[in-house]
């Protein structure tokens, strides 16, 4: 080998190096974005609100509702197009929306669809998971 190629390699290895990372993250997703930001617990909010909606925009999700939920969940297809929005915790002394609401978790649900669509999600920590609490559905304005 001679030694004008060492720089050469060097610099591929350190390509090499930073598409490998760049990779890892790609493909750990938004989890790693999420727990970062938001917290473990923020993140769980946001994966079990994707895990909604999926379910919901597809077949079913009463399996995450609380046991007493007396919610709706609505047609599949207001689900269609949702995501997971900014988890926060709940207060039920300061809610004005839901001054009686057992949860712990609000989270918001970016996307609107045309008409009566979800807007957020209100979840209760059951142990080592979360449940729906709640839902509220609003119609788009204009």
């Amino acid at each position: 080998m001679r030694r004008s190629d060492v720089p050469n390699r060097r610099r591929v290895r350190r390509a090499s190096v930073a598409l490998t990372g760049v990779a890892a993250l790609t493909l750990a997703g938004c989890a790693v974005v999420d727990a970062v930001i938001w917290g473990p617990e923020g993140s769980r909010v946001i994966a079990t609100t994707e895990q909604l909606i999926a379910g919901a925009s597809g077949a079913d999700a009463t399996d995450l509702t609380c046991d007493d939920f007396v919610g709706d969940l609505g047609e599949p297809d207001a689900w269609s197009g949702l995501s997971a929005g900014e988890p926060e915790a709940f207060d039920a002394e300061a809610s004005v929306d839901r001054p009686n609401l057992d949860a712990t978790w609000r989270i918001n649900l970016e996307g609107m669809g045309s008409g009566m669509s979800p807007t957020d999600v209100f979840y209760r920590e059951t142990g080592d998971s979360l449940c729906v609490a709640d839902v509220i559905w609003q119609a788009p304005i204009g």
